[in-house]
């Protein structure tokens, strides 16, 4: 498997202040099709848009609302993106955090599974974003154009209901759910694992005849990983192997109910990391109890806390990369 040298080249993290009224924000290094923002500083949702669904077109992670038309993501910009006076984007004063995927920049249409998708996939990066219709009944197939299995999918109707997410670690037969802390149900996916074309849902799980999307992620060396994780309840805590330096991480236990998280390597510059969003809820930044280091290598809890490191819990993670451990220059990466 080829190694990705740049990882910047295909997610980043860009902070921004807001002005509450229009702005361009610059810096990302590429053009983004995927631009996922939050509020840092006061309680705002977190906001999705794609270049598939189009410009403006929001879905908020917290909430099971119907997608909604706002004045957020007004482009998607060759070094980044536009934003609108929207307050869940651009409250003036405020900090806010987006972080950024590259897919195509294109959209095509794709054949491969039992429905047609609208993609935009970047096999490189193993990222791409679909838009579908569901069938009438029974399970479906949708292509996500990354030439190898994905191991994690975040999917659901654009109308109001609920969050599909699945994860390598907790088997194709279950699921987790953006809006809520549950645990791991048996639902979604059609029980089938996902091939190098396709994946499978099932009709029974998010409606008839449904206008849906997907974003699919693809484990690619020295850019990311999918994996799990137990918990050993101590402030030295468990050390997660990644194989590169991360800029990005998200987890979830799954063997109870607690929160999601988010680490990344903005909003904060040095180890210990302590700086967390939640994509859960619509609370602002906080900084206690979730600390952990981001090492050359991969991260390391450093706390005995019960949503990222409860004694005996199962944890499951994706982790974006900032460096590979060596690069095909021989040069090491270093611990924060």
């Amino acid at each position: 498997m080829a190694q990705i040298n740049k990882p910047t080249d295909y997610f980043n993290t860009k902070l921004y202040t807001g002005n509450g009224s229009t702005q361009s924000i610059t810096g990302v290094g590429f053009q983004p099709d995927f631009v996922w923002c939050k509020t840092r500083s006061i309680d705002k949702n977190h906001n999705l848009f794609d270049v598939v669904r189009g410009v403006q077109k929001r879905l908020i992670t917290n909430a099971t609302n119907a997608e909604d038309t706002i004045s957020g993501v007004t482009s998607f910009d060759s070094d980044g993106f536009s934003i609108g006076s929207n307050t869940n984007m651009n409250t003036s004063g405020a900090t806010h955090v987006a972080w950024n995927w590259l897919a195509s920049n294109t959209t095509a249409s794709n054949t491969d599974g039992s429905v047609t998708a609208s993609l935009s996939a970047n096999a490189t990066a193993g990222f791409s974003i679909s838009t579908f219709t569901t069938p009438a009944s029974g399970t479906f197939t949708v292509g996500h154009g990354l030439g190898v299995a994905p191991k994690f999918i975040i999917y659901r109707p654009v109308t109001s209901s609920g969050w599909q997410i699945g994860h390598d670690s907790i088997g194709w037969t279950k699921a987790v759910f953006f809006d809520t802390q549950s645990e791991q149900t048996s639902t979604a996916f059609g029980n089938t694992a996902p091939t190098t074309s396709v994946w499978t849902g099932n009709v029974a799980n998010v409606g008839a005849n449904a206008s849906s999307f997907a974003y699919c992620f693809a484990e690619k060396k020295g850019f990311s990983k999918f994996g799990s994780y137990t918990g050993n309840g101590s402030a030295d805590g468990t050390f997660v192997y990644t194989g590169f330096k991360p800029a990005f991480v998200l987890i979830k236990i799954t063997s109870t109910t607690n929160d999601w998280e988010i680490h990344d390597n903005k909003r904060g510059s040095s180890n210990v990391i302590n700086a967390i969003l939640q994509p859960n809820v619509s609370e602002a930044e906080s900084t206690s109890g979730r600390e952990m280091d981001f090492l050359s290598n991969g991260f390391k809890l450093r706390n005995n806390g019960s949503q990222n490191n409860l004694s005996g819990g199962t944890f499951i993670y994706m982790a974006i990369a900032e460096n590979p451990l060596v690069g095909t220059n021989n040069i090491p990466a270093t611990a924060r």
